[in-house]
């Protein structure tokens, strides 16, 4: 290109252009300051990355950058809880805003059950940002756990807070719960209420109304969400929403899930996310429609006439606080509610100004001379018009496989790793549009009741993900139950396959369905010692159960770490330890023995013991997001299975003696080309 704009030193013309020319002749000159300026922030002079660094110096979450109103903004999106660190004030504004939504209440099982109210939702401007650089915690709340068999009520979500902001967690749907325990049918209150069960107008009980009330709270804090719908006659009620109210049940149908409500600080205005939808409640006598979850990440109902005909209430969505849908009652005498999905929060501030992106779709960020696309819900990759045709580099890893269900003193097999791809591939001139789907974690087994030789209850295997239908991960393969004939119970292959158990004692097989480059490895094998077998991961095989003592459930197969194009430090791994086994959150990996940014970890087996305290260990979690394997018997609760990391691909705990196993962790699609 020409030399334009003022120079320091002679121009291109007159200058003796060799580089021996003496007395300070030779051409060309520099630009002045404001020149070189100008053109810098226009892109003109180079584009790597066209970014002037004028806003705050800060890492944590996944890293958003977008244009609004002339300026960048940046976001930090905190799927799991962790550390927002600022190591520098930005000279444009001292200000950030806070997008905080806690996790929902989870749905309320065995008969019509309510469905779980969303998590709280909070969205507060201008908050300071202290003017001594710090750390400043985020919680980020686990969704609750469902109704599980007789074991325990429901349980309202878990709160989050950043900084002076608190969301309370969503409060549960009502279950039915055993005649001898009292209150039968109460709804939790929470950030919004949980819907009331079904049964109250058939026993006369009080509580079938989820109040939505976020109580316990301060006076003082402003609401977060709205009341869950009331219960009727084999009706579950709808849990509340951030937007809107759930629907009452009506005699025999449940109602639908209240709505979130939208919000842009992770992607900005053009691209807005609802989020905190209530789950749906349960039809116990009608298999015509499924209750619906409210919009922004609410679980579904159960609906149903028998066993053949009944459906499963769906999980709220991980990273939107969505309530857990109500159990019908039908799949089985004791069955489960959906799990609360685990909720999010969003920092967002003004970052500079940038030259025009290259691509649309997802969450962009750059680092190391690239333009990264981050995909943790599915979307679509589309080139802009100043696109230049390249290669860019890819990681897809599909969703994790469920863990088994325990059954009659067995362990039951973790779930097996979400399939995991790397690589290049050509993207050619303007226009190009390629659909990108993340792939859902695998639903973990739960109590198979009266219907034990039936496929019902079984846990599933995680979804696909792919970049285009060419570039595929399968999903990871599900872990095997403890009870229940084979060949239901199998361990299923996948990406990478799940765990063993004591009907079936083979691990399933990585890599399938098979394609030219590997996703995964197999699960481990039943260890005939009460041990079931830890679910495959991507970067090793699950363990075997029982080794190297009795009631040991074995460990989920080693994930793999990124690579290096993707290991942003600014988007470090948050949540390292994962206290929570509900906890469905993620962010870019987890730590593992060569650093952090592992992904597809397999799930831990699960364990049986008869001794109360149960004795036994549940498998850990392979690194890369895996879910602790449990360890119980049939007389005390025992343990929870641990889910697998959502957009991790992780898979999720196998359990022991009548408890749920963990649902698989979402996936992950990684895009990045030369800025």
């Amino acid at each position: 290109m020409g030399y334009l704009g003022r120079r320091i030193g002679l121009s291109q013309n007159k200058g003796n252009s060799t580089p021996d020319g003496g007395g300070g002749a030779v051409g060309g000159g520099i630009l002045d300051l404001v020149t070189q300026g100008y053109f810098q922030r226009e892109g003109s002079i180079y584009n790597a990355p066209g970014v002037i660094y004028q806003g705050h110096n800060a890492s944590g979450g996944v890293i958003s950058d977008y244009a609004h109103d002339g300026w960048i903004y940046r976001a930090h999106i905190f799927n799991s809880s962790g550390v927002f660190n600022v190591t520098g004030i930005g000279n444009i504004d001292e200000e950030m805003d806070t997008l905080v939504v806690a996790g929902g209440g989870g749905g309320g099982g065995r008969y019509h059950g309510g469905g779980g109210g969303a998590g709280g939702m909070r969205a507060v401007t201008g908050l300071p940002v202290s003017t001594s650089p710090g750390s400043y915690t985020v919680t980020v709340g686990a969704g609750g756990a469902a109704y599980i068999a007789d074991l325990g009520t429901s349980n309202q979500g878990s709160a989050s807070v950043f900084s002076t902001v608190t969301s309370q967690g969503g409060g549960y749907g009502g279950p039915y719960l055993n005649p001898n325990t009292s209150p039968l049918y109460l709804a939790g209150t929470g950030g919004s209420g949980g819907g009331g069960n079904g049964g109250g107008s058939s026993a006369g009980a009080d509580g079938n109304l989820g109040d939505g009330t976020n109580s316990p709270r301060a006076t003082a804090h402003p609401g977060q969400g709205n009341p869950g719908g009331a219960g009727a006659s084999y009706g579950g009620g709808g849990g509340g929403g951030a937007g809107a109210a759930g629907s009452d049940g009506t005699a025999p149908a449940g109602g639908n899930g209240g709505n979130g409500r939208a919000n842009d600080y992770a992607y900005g205005p053009s691209n807005p996310v609802t989020y905190a939808g209530g789950g749906g409640g349960a039809n116990y006598n009608d298999a015509s429609a499924t209750p619906t979850g409210g919009t922004g990440g609410g679980g579904a109902g159960g609906a149903g006439l028998a066993n053949a005909t009944a459906t499963q209430a769906g999980n709220g969505s991980p990273g939107f606080g969505g309530g857990g849908g109500g159990n019908n009652g039908y799949n089985a005498d004791y069955s489960n509610g959906g799990t609360g999905g685990g909720g999010v929060v969003v920092v967002r501030y003004k970052y500079g100004t940038v030259s025009s992106a290259k691509a649309t779709g997802g969450a962009i960020s750059y680092y190391g001379g690239k333009t990264i696309h981050s995909f943790t819900s599915s979307g679509t990759f589309a080139t802009a018009p100043n696109w230049s045709a390249a290669d860019v580099e890819y990681v897809v890893v599909a969703g994790g496989g469920g863990g088994g269900w325990g059954g009659a003193q067995e362990g039951a097999g973790g779930g097996g790793a979400g399939g995991y791809r790397t690589g290049t591939t050509p993207i050619g001139a303007h226009p190009v549009s390629t659909t990108i789907q993340v792939g859902a974690g695998g639903n973990g087994g739960f109590n198979l009741g009266s219907a034990a030789s039936a496929p019902t209850g079984l846990a599933s295997n995680g979804t696909p993900s792919y970049f285009g239908t060419p570039i595929t991960s399968a999903g990871g393969g599900a872990g095997a139950a403890g009870q229940g004939p084979a060949p239901v119970s199998v361990a299923k292959n996948g990406g990478s396959g799940g765990g063993g158990s004591y009907i079936d004692t083979v691990g399933g097989d990585g890599n399938t369905p098979a394609t030219p480059v590997s996703q995964g490895n197999a699960g481990g094998n039943y260890g005939n010692t009460y041990g079931g077998g830890g679910g495959g991961g991507a970067g090793g095989v699950g363990g075997n159960g029982g080794t190297p003592v009795s009631n040991v459930g074995g460990s989920g197969g080693l994930g793999v770490q990124l690579p290096a194009t993707f290991r942003n430090p600014e988007s470090a791994p948050s949540d390292t330890s994962n206290p929570q086994p509900y906890q469905r959150g993620g962010g870019l990996g987890t730590p593992g023995p060569s650093g952090g940014y592992y992904v597809a970890g397999g799930g831990g087996g699960g364990s049986y013991s008869a001794s109360t305290p149960v004795a036994g260990t549940g498998g850990v979690g392979g690194a890369g997001g895996g879910g602790k394997g449990a360890a119980n018997n049939n007389s005390s609760p025992g343990e929870l299975a641990g889910e697998g990391l959502s957009n991790t691909g992780g898979g999720g705990g196998g359990n022991g003696g009548m408890v749920s196993g963990g649902g698989g962790g979402s996936g992950i699609v990684l895009i990045a080309y030369p800025t």
